[in-house]
This record gives structure tokens, C-alpha cells and sequence, in this order.
């Protein structure tokens, strides 16, 4: 209640600020139009599905989460790990099948698990380079399911000393958070320093109870006990440009805490879902990881040839906590840490050299070269992941012709080869427990390894060719047919234990091949005076699909029921989407925002596990002279579509409505941004979610104000 009071407080004196000063003086605003800018950012040249969704879009999407922010944009889904931290997925492929790329490093961390967040300031974010599609050619095996890249840091700011200021209320998780950001540019120099917190209590949904595995556990008071969290982040870059040499530095540490609800860790128990009266405070079941990371981007053109050098290392450790519990008899708590149930620490040294040769006016080609070495060690008293060493290198080219100026034609091959050193494992406690059961020799023997010996080199190839061109009737086409792989990771080869947070065994297989697979991506858009149309339809055809089976054995380990088993299929994900935007008025749009996947596993005969469902947001927007009003109603089909022993999940209408307005405050910007998601407080499900194995509901009616202020000591507002 004191977040809501304290967010209607500030808007009524931001408003009241406004009004004093329209008195006295008369600022002439430009039209603020998310939409139109962000099809204006939309590279028309490029053969690939790629869109540059903008900073100001942003802005007025910001809730503290980038994953959110992005999936209004058609064929971004949300993975949600509660209301706090989310990962991407894009047209159904999630997981280590998408790359995020930031100031030319892909973010590594241990991505594998559906409960783990995306390690990145929010509020650090200049831009998005959103690419859906395969993009393994540029950026290697981790993208074959599309791309993330975060814009770099601009040169184009005043000189002398100017900032940013953000901070967002949000009521479903009486959440707050504030953002700083201080930068200087003079001569060939920017920096900037940010420094942003968020803390959150634990989310209301509009239930009073969950039923799982017939048990019907008690939600008190409408909030998901342990749900709370918080985040702390410290950024540093700078940029300097000097003639042809440019060069980028950045550092950055983010830590994330959040509470685990405890009938989704373990086994769900009603005696732990008793309301403790705290909001806010965070108990066992947590998690928490830390995320550093240091890199630099040097580029140096002379002649025909542009030379750049991208070098970073990252430190990433996780680590989650529950109470100290045993499946076999004898085992005792740890001396240290009891209670760490899980530790990963992955180190990752990323090299990339990249060269653009310019022929002449019309052909250019790229020769380019990335390289990555992994170190993951592991502790706690369970065990799932275990250590390992991953070394990988590709070497690509990539040729653009401009074939006619109506006519670009683009084509690029690269190979991969990889090497991972996993360690074996063999807890003594567990050997104990099934030589009591008078296992058989060979049971013994297979059940005795949480975790084999691997050491295996892999290699493969991708290649892709497309073209954009702009045909005779204003159209718009872009299409692209490649070939794309990914490497198996360490938890498809080796993982072996129990995952409380997914309620099964899960069991790697050490002989996977690479994941395969040829997509054929189409795009068509053409604008009118008062009306836009995009169709991006696409298809892919895997030849073996890396995916988490449910197998007919029952696992020997107790408490750990059926053991789901990574295996290959050939596999099928298909669908498009629609952007429809028509101007009624000048002052009035229309949008509608559509997106389909259709995944079918062809050995099989069902869907794929994690098929996000059908969707479509119809979106009226007016126009002020100091910004926008909207109303949304948001369609999200019933998912009937799934994998064996996979939950279905029901559909849901929402309403969602807000505003954005500029406002001159100080001589400076303030930008307002007031949102009401789910308006009618709908009880539904997402599909995605990490708590939907538990048939938890989505979070209630959230009111959420944001406030951005951009202000600069020569007293230019930007």
C-alpha cells in the first residue's frame, strides 16, 4: 500500500509541476509515436528478420524487466520465473537456442534451466537488436533460434556532464525500483556510470488456493509465500572515437535473490505455505547468482578494410539454497554451507576478430573468427549439473551483392568445431542406498554414476543464403533459407539427479549429436499513406531435435519418480506473424499484433514441450501533443498442443491500458509512464512459466508508474 501511495504521490506533484510551469512558459513538444519510430528503425536493407527496437520503446514498455519490455513485439515469448526475472524465447526456441549478445559478447550463463533469469541491467539498455530466425552464421551455435543484441553505447550526447534518473512503482509486488545514471562526453570521449536497485515482496494472483497432483495447497491472503526478491546492478562503459579508430570498454556486476514458492521446490507441502506475516522477507527455498563481466570492442578502418577485435570474460555463479534433506540413509549435512543444495561457477573468455572487406559499390564480404573457452565448477549437497571444460571455435564468411538497386543478395558458410571435457561422479551415499536394494551387477553398475566420463569433439557446419528486395507494387520481400546446428550442452549430455524445481529426474545422454536443422524464413511489409501491413511467416525442419523426454522408466532413486531423458527427433516448428497498423485519425491508430507456432514432433507424432500458444493484442492508441493514451485487449488461445505428460493450459482475454506523456520539468525531460496490466484481475495460466507444473496463476491487476528524467548541467533537455 505505501509503494501505490508513494507512486500516486509523485505523478500528482510531477503533474502539479507541469501545470505551474505552463504558465509561465510555451514548450512545443513533438509527437511521441512508439510504433512509427519503431518501424523507422526497422533496417529495410539487411536479408535478415531484423528489427532495432529503440531505446524510447523502451522506455515506455519499462518495468524493470528487458524479457517483458520485448514481448509485446511479435514472436517474443516470456519464460517467467514468478514476477520477478524472465528469459527469452522467440517463435517457440528458448533456452541455449537463443544468444544475447551485448557489446559483441554472447551473455553466458547457466541458461539450461527454465528457473533461471537473464543476468542484465534493464535499465542499462540503449537499444535492442531483436533478430528472429537462425542467426548461427554471425554468432555461432547458441543462436540458431535467433538473436538479442544490445545496442552499444552512443556517441551522441551533449558535452559536459548529463544523466538519467529512473524509478518504477509496481502493485502486484509492492515492488520498487530506481535507476542513476551519470555519463560525460567531451572531445573523443563518453562515459557513463549507472548504478540501479530493485526489491520486490511476494506477488498476488487472484486465487486463494492451487491444486497440485490432486493436493489442493492454501495461497493466504492471495500472495505466493517466498516469492520476494531483489536486484543490484553497477555498470561502467566508456567509448572513445578518434578518426577511423573506435574503441569500447564496459564492466558490469549484477546479483539477483529470489525466493523459490515453496510448493514448487521439493515435494509441495502444505504446512510450509503458512503466512508468516513478512511480505518481503526472503526464506529457504532462494537462489541467487552473480554475474560479472568485463569486455571491449576495438575497430580500426584503413583503405577497403574495416578490422574489429571483441574480447570478454564473464563470471557467473548460482547458487540455491534449501533445506538440508536426504534421499539415502547415512548421509550427513556438510560441514560448511549445509544447506547449499546447489553451487555452479562458469567462467567464460570470449575472443572474436572480424574483418569487412569492401570490393567496390556493390559487394562486401566479411571473414570473421570467435572463439570461447567454459570452466564450470560445481558444489552443494545435491547433484545435477556437473563440472566440465567446453572449448569452441568457428570460422564463417559472409558476401552482400547489391545485384540491382532494387536488389540485394546475400550468402555466408561457417564451421564449428568443439571440444567438452566433462567429469564423472559417483556419490558414495547413493552406492551405499543401492547396494541395500540387492541391486543386480549391471544395475549396479549403470545406477552407481550420477555422471559419466565425457570427452568428445564435435564439429559442424551452417550456411545460409537471402535476399531483400523492393518489388514494383511497394512491397517490401526479405527471404532466407540457411542451414544451422547447435552443440548438445553439458546437462543434454550429462546431467543426472533430481531437479526439485521440475519435479522429475533428468538424465543426460552422453552420444547426442549436434541439433540440425534447415529454416526457411519469409517477410513481406508494405506502408501506405495511413496504413502499414508486415507478414513474417517461416519454417523449420530439424533433423534431430534435442529435447527432455519423459521415458517409461521409473527412476531407482527415491523421491524422484519417471526419469526424463534427453533424446533427438526430427522435428517440425512452423508459424509467422502479423503487424497491422492503420492511422483511423492522425491522432487515432490501430494496431493488431499476431504470432502462431506450430511445433510437431515427426517420430512422435505430438507437440514439442514449451509450444508457446497462439496470441494477439489489439491495441488503440491516441496521440497527445505531449504523448499517448492506449487501451489493449490482449487474446491468448487455449494450448491443447503438447508433449507427453506436458500440462494443457487454458486461454485468457486481458485488458491492459495506460499512458505516456513528456513533461517539461526543470528545464529538463520527465517522461511519465502509467500502465494497468490485467485491468479485470483474470485469473490464467502461462504456459511458459516456471510455476506452471503447479497450476500457479499469473500475477493479478498491476498497476505500475514509471518516471524517467533526463536532465544535463548546460540545461539542454535532450
Amino acid at each position: 500500500m505505501q509503494i501505490r501511495l508513494t507512486c500516486l504521490l509523485l505523478g500528482l506533484i510531477c503533474i502539479q509541476n507541469v501545470v505551474a510551469q505552463q504558465r509561465d512558459t510555451v514548450t512545443t513538444l513533438h509527437e511521441v509515436n512508439i510504433h512509427t519510430a519503431h518501424h523507422q528503425h526497422q533496417d529495410r536493407s539487411t536479408t535478415t528478420n531484423r528489427i532495432s527496437i529503440p531505446k524510447e520503446y523502451l522506455e515506455h514498455s519499462l518495468s524493470g524487466n528487458l524479457v517483458k519490455a520485448l514481448e509485446e513485439m511479435p514472436g517474443v515469448q516470456s519464460i517467467d520465473i514468478g514476477s520477478g526475472f524472465s528469459k527469452p524465447m522467440i517463435r517457440g526456441a528458448g533456452f541455449n537456442r537463443i544468444a544475447v549478445v551485448e557489446n559483441g559478447i554472447k551473455q553466458q550463463g547457466q541458461q539450461w534451466g527454465a528457473d533461471h533469469g537473464l543476468e542484465i541491467d534493464a535499465f542499462n539498455v540503449e537499444g535492442v537488436n531483436l533478430i528472429k530466425g537462425a542467426a548461427s552464421l554471425l554468432y555461432g551455435s547458441d543462436a540458431m533460434g535467433g538473436v538479442l543484441e544490445i545496442q552499444p553505447l552512443s556517441a551522441n550526447h551533449p558535452n559536459g556532464v548529463y544523466g538519467e534518473f529512473s524509478t518504477i512503482g509496481k502493485s502486484v509486488n509492492d515492488a520498487l525500483s530506481a535507476s542513476l545514471m551519470i555519463g560525460f562526453h567531451q572531445g573523443h570521449w563518453t562515459v557513463q556510470g549507472r548504478y540501479s536497485e530493485q526489491h520486490f515482496g511476494d506477488y498476488r494472483v487472484p486465487a486463494d488456493s492451487i491444486v497440485y497432483l490432486t493436493m489442493r495447497l492454501p495461497i493466504e491472503h492471495g500472495r505466493m509465500k517466498n516469492t520476494a526478491g531483489l536486484e543490484r546492478d553497477a555498470n561502467l562503459t566508456a567509448l572513445y572515437r578518434n578518426g577511423r579508430y573506435t574503441a569500447s570498454y564496459a564492466l558490469s556486476n549484477t546479483y539477483q535473490l529470489s525466493g523459490f514458492f515453496p510448493g514448487a521446490h521439493g515435494i509441495p507441502d502444505a504446512s510450509r505455505l503458512t503466512d508468516d506475516g513478512d511480505s518481503r522477507n526472503i526464506e529457504l527455498p532462494y537462489a541467487w547468482v552473480n554475474h560479472i563481466k568485463a569486455s571491449t570492442h576495438q575497430q580500426y578502418a584503413f583503405d577497403q578494410n574495416i578490422w574489429s577485435l571483441d574480447w570478454g570474460y564473464q563470471y557467473n555463479h548460482r547458487e540455491e539454497w534449501s533445506t538440508f534433506h536426504t534421499h539415502y540413509d547415512g548421509q550427513t549435512p556438510p560441514i560448511d554451507n549445509p544447506d547449499m543444495e546447489l553451487q555452479f561457477r562458469l567462467h567464460t573468455l570470449t575472443a572474436n576478430v572480424k574483418m569487412l572487406h569492401i570490393w567496390d559499390n556493390h559487394c562486401n564480404s566479411t571473414f570473421g573468427i570467435n572463439t570461447e573457452m567454459q570452466n564450470n565448477d560445481i558444489g552443494g549437497f545435491a547433484f545435477l549439473l556437473p563440472s566440465y571444460r567446453r572449448q569452441t571455435a568457428g570460422l564463417y564468411t559472409l558476401t552482400e551483392w547489391s545485384l540491382h538497386p532494387q536488389w540485394t543478395l546475400t550468402a555466408g558458410l561457417r564451421y564449428d568445431v568443439g571440444h567438452i571435457a566433462i567429469d564423472p561422479f559417483s556419490d558414495p551415499y547413493l552406492l551405499q542406498y543401492l547396494q541395500q536394494q540387492h541391486l543386480s551387477s549391471i544395475d549396479l553398475e549403470q545406477y552407481r554414476w550420477s555422471c559419466y566420463a565425457v570427452d568428445r569433439f564435435l564439429g559442424d557446419w551452417s550456411g545460409a543464403v537471402g535476399t531483400v528486395g523492393h518489388l514494383d507494387n511497394g512491397w517490401l520481400m526479405k527471404a532466407n533459407l540457411g542451414r544451422c546446428y547447435r552443440l548438445p550442452s553439458a546437462n543434454e549430455l550429462a546431467a543426472n539427479g533430481v531437479h526439485h524445481g521440475t519435479f522429475r529426474h533428468e538424465q543426460g545422454d552422453t552420444s547426442l549429436h549436434s541439433e540440425q536443422g534447415w529454416m526457411l524464413d519469409l517477410d513481406f511489409s508494405k506502408e501506405w499513406q495511413h496504413l502499414r501491413i508486415e507478414l513474417s511467416p517461416f519454417f523449420n525442419l530439424y533433423s534431430n531435435y534435442i529435447f527432455l523426454s519423459p521415458t517409461s522408466q521409473w527412476s531407482l532413486l527415491p523421491h524422484a519418480g519417471q526419469i526424463y531423458r534427453y533424446q533427438e527427433t526430427a522435428a517440425i516448428l512452423t508459424g509467422g506473424e502479423i503487424n497491422f497498423e492503420y492511422h483511423i485519425i492522425p491522432q487515432l491508430c490501430y494496431q493488431l499484433k499476431g504470432e502462431y507456432v506450430y511445433t510437431y514432433n515427426i517420430e512422435r507424432h505430438t507437440a514439442l514441450s514449451f509450444s508457446p500458444p497462439a496470441s494477439m493484442r489489439n491495441t488503440l492508441n491516441y496521440y497527445l501533443p505531449i504523448g499517448d493514451l492506449f487501451v489493449e485487449l490482449q487474446t491468448i488461445a487455449s494450448q491443447n498442443r503438447i508433449a507427453q505428460n506436458e500440462d494443457a493450459t487454458p486461454g485468457a482475454t486481458l485488458i491492459h491500458l495506460g499512458c505516456h506523456l513528456s513533461l517539461p520539468v526543470f528545464h529538463h525531460s520527465l517522461q511519465l509512464n502509467l500502465s494497468v496490466h490485467n485491468l479485470m484481475n483474470t485469473r490464467y495460466y502461462n504456459h511458459l512459466s516456471f510455476y506452471r507444473k503447479v497450476e500457479v496463476p499469473e500475477p493479478g491487476r498491476n498497476i505500475t508508474l514509471g518516471l524517467i528524467y533526463h536532465f544535463n548541467l548546460n540545461n539542454v533537455s535532450k
